[in-house]
């Protein structure tokens, strides 16, 4: 952190210092004192922040604890009189101004002590019984509309259906995680169940996922709705660029991104030899690639028995809807903040700090639908805290966070307020530098419709 001075013609005097404190415990007096570096005295008074100053650190006494901030500036100075104007860097605590890139002044330790230990607990059965309520609303609507079948209830029931065929992948999604049970077994044999149903693989979507939160928030090694390089960004041909950026195009990504990856990556989640999987995951992949033709093949069947129009309407157009929804949820809860949001490289990106780029939403009546899927932070920093608690723990956790915890706007009874802030993301969204350990988000003018240049 930089120091700030005073001189005046009485001498030389620091003026008071800001820094994260340590949650626990007191900084010693009596070991490792503040080390600075004195100006020397001038005549004229002047007030004066020097970035070359060398940082001011305390000690805690302790071993290996170094409360260094580190930081280029003070985030509010001081008053000259002494008088701090905030507590702690960053908002924890304080009112001064808020750097999102900037370390956390906690540690991921201290947000696991402070979720309840009853919210790590798994509970099988009342895993099962999500499951058993969605495929009984799954089939009794497709019943419904095919006994009804006139075309002011189909689509009704291909939003809600489809939003169901969204609910089940949720849950296949918990099994990936492991924080379906605590038996692999059944969490295999239920994610296969629940994911080939939606047409998903589910052994090469599980270890894809796992990759996603591995390193989330960082440029390159992300795999989910990461941003594109200006290189790569300006390496695709016009068509895709407008595909990629153009509503509802990036709304129906899913299966491509399911055969082909994101630009600038290669690999599928079919094949066991992608360089998405190693060696001893090929049977995995080998798995959940038959249960997923197992299930186009069973489409296919039921196609030629019920016709092909009957089996669009029950499960095409549905298909589709959730497809929508996957990619909309997974969109937004890693852009479209009014604030702008870093991504990290090389010696600035770790695991606490990519975590902390996430976002919840929050989505009326349907936050029970899909499983309050919305709480996503705490869920991306402890994915293995089953979905049912992901509610208390993220309220219990948000003191530590303090800013860096955005809560969501509030939403109406359907989340429509999301439309705005998927549209503003699309627009101004597109690409971060080639360079650089942090960086943010810019946008380019063609694609967005404005006369303006890069916005950083």
């Amino acid at each position: 952190m930089a120091a700030s001075w005073v001189l005046s013609e009485c001498g030389i005097r620091p003026l008071p210092r800001i820094f994260p404190k340590p949650r626990t415990g007191g900084i010693s007096n009596n070991s490792n004192p503040t080390k600075v570096r004195l100006l020397p005295v001038c005549k004229k008074s002047v007030v004066r922040t020097d970035l070359n100053l060398p940082s001011i650190w305390v000690s805690n006494g302790s071993r290996g604890r170094d409360w260094r901030a580190k930081v280029s500036a003070p985030s509010r100075v001081a008053s000259v009189d002494g008088e701090e104007r905030g507590e702690r860097i960053n908002g924890v605590g304080g009112e001064d101004e808020f750097d999102p890139g900037a370390p956390p002044p906690f540690k991921l330790a201290d947000i696991r002590a402070a979720i309840p230990k009853h919210c790590w607990v798994k509970n099988p059965w009342r895993s099962m019984s999500y499951v058993v309520r969605d495929v009984v609303v799954v089939f009794g609507l497709a019943a419904a509309a095919a006994y009804l079948n006139n075309w002011v209830v189909w689509p009704l029931y291909w939003a809600a259906q489809g939003t169901m065929f969204w609910a089940l992948f949720v849950l296949g999604h918990d099994c990936g995680h492991g924080s379906f049970s605590n038996n692999p077994k059944l969490n295999s044999v239920a994610g296969h169940l629940l994911h080939s149903s939606i047409l998903v693989p589910y052994h090469g979507w599980r270890i894809s996922h796992r990759t996603h939160h591995q390193n989330h928030g960082h440029v390159e090694n992300d795999e989910s709705w990461h941003p594109l390089s200006e290189k790569i960004f300006r390496s695709l041909d016009k068509a895709t660029q407008i595909l990629r950026f153009t509503l509802p195009f990036p709304m129906l990504a899913y299966p491509f991104y399911l055969w082909s990856r994101s630009p600038g990556k290669t690999g599928s989640h079919f094949h066991p030899s992608s360089d998405l999987f190693v060696p001893n995951e090929k049977k995995d992949v080998i798995t959940s690639t038959a249960c997923w033709t197992a299930m186009a093949a069973l489409l296919v069947g039921l196609s030629f028995i019920m016709g092909p129009i009957q089996m669009l309407k029950l499960y095409g157009v549905p298909y589709w809807i959730f497809v929508m929804w996957l990619d909309l949820v997974t969109y937004l809860h890693h852009h479209g903040h009014e604030q702008k949001l870093p991504w990290y490289r090389g010696k600035e990106w770790n695991y606490l700090r990519g975590g902390l780029t996430t976002l919840d939403r929050d989505y009326g009546w349907i936050n029970n639908i899909h499983h309050d899927i919305g709480t996503h932070v705490i869920h991306h920093l402890f994915p293995q805290i089953p979905h049912y608690h992901l509610v208390e723990a993220t309220e219990a956790a948000k003191p530590v966070l303090g800013k860096y915890y955005r809560e969501p706007k509030i939403s109406g009874p359907l989340p429509f307020y999301l439309i705005g802030s998927l549209i503003r993301s699309m627009k101004r969204d597109h690409y971060v530098s080639d360079t650089g350990d942090i960086v943010y988000y810019q946008t380019d003018p063609q694609l967005s419709g404005s006369s303006q240049g890069k916005s950083a």
